[in-house]
């Protein structure tokens, strides 16, 4: 979610019910909706991270929340995780159950969440805020794993110093808010003009976001707009930035866990010819043996399952 200062509300009404509930909210009630929909079929579990993005520095908002400093944190990308999702080594994982625990993460991590006066906004954030929420379901009957994540971001709003009278800290913090957005604008160009090189790593928050823009994800930019006349220029030039980011094409293709997972099933099936080769030589019968025959089957079909992206 991204516009300019004081325009843009990701949370609203904490109450799941309220018809002032921001996107979080609704997005937690729609997920365990769904998620109870297939519980005959399936078990789940979703876990939670949530940070927030101070001065260019990642802070565990799930740590300070218990009363737990901060740690450093490290952002590892999803091409260097089995998981296929980016991760943060270091951050606390909080499990939730229902929509309501996760309502009650959202408020407990706004409530720590920076925030500062300033001449165009009361209640101004001064960081950035990323919820990350991964969800692991099990078919019962055949024990197939499917996961997914949801990110949710709320940018802080774009905002001219002149005009909302930054200077001190605040004026620190305002400068780092333009340095990330501009590296964004910088990954969102090099989506929408097919380059080879997408620069996620120039800054931590591109980083967090890498697994949530381009490649197989869904993404879906909120940009709002203020209804003062005089936040018209920022209100413009937000629309303009949400245009860019309209021109991202997603291409669909296997996730780095994918091709981590296929390494290991194909090793599995070599490892499984050479047993029944030995086996057979070993023998002297061209009689396969009935369970190294199936764990082969088995694994291969895995294998064309996760290429052709039906698992």
């Amino acid at each position: 979610m991204f516009g300019p200062t004081s325009a843009a509300p990701l949370f609203g009404d904490a109450d799941e019910l309220a018809v002032e509930s921001g996107l979080a909210p609704r997005a937690a009630v729609e997920l365990f909706k769904v998620l109870r929909e297939r519980e005959e079929s399936y078990s789940y579990t979703v876990e939670v991270n949530m940070f927030e993005l101070y001065n260019d520095k990642i802070i565990d908002l799930l740590a300070i929340s218990r009363g737990v400093p901060s740690q450093a944190l490290r952002v590892k990308l999803a091409e260097h995780c089995e998981s296929g999702l980016v991760e943060v080594d270091g951050a606390m994982t909080e499990e939730v159950s229902d929509a309501q625990g996760l309502l009650d993460i959202f408020t407990k991590g706004t409530k720590i969440r920076s925030t500062a006066a300033t001449r165009m906004n009361a209640d101004s954030s001064r960081s950035h805020l990323i919820i990350s929420i991964v969800m692991k379901m099990v078919k019962k009957k055949t024990g197939c794993v499917t996961s997914g994540k949801l990110t949710l971001c709320d940018l802080a709003g774009s905002e001219r110093v002149g005009k909302s009278g930054s200077e001190g800290r605040q004026l620190k913090e305002a400068q780092s808010i333009n340095k990330s957005l501009s590296a964004l604008n910088g990954v969102i160009n090099s989506l929408t003009t097919g380059s080879r090189h997408i620069p996620y790593r120039n800054h931590p928050l591109t980083m967090l976001m890498s697994d949530s823009m381009g490649g197989n994800s869904k993404t879906l930019m909120f940009v709002c707009c203020s209804p003062e006349d005089d936040n018209c220029a920022e209100s413009t030039n937000s629309l303009e930035f949400a245009k860019r980011c309209k021109n991202v094409t997603n291409i669909v293709k296997p996730t780095a866990g994918d091709i981590i997972q296929i390494k290991k099933l194909k090793a599995e099936v070599a490892r499984l010819k050479k047993q029944q080769y030995e086996t057979l030589k070993k023998n002297r019968t061209s009689t396969l043996s009935p369970t190294v025959q199936q764990l082969t089957q088995n694994s291969i079909s895995t294998i064309s399952k996760r290429v052709l992206g039906h698992s």
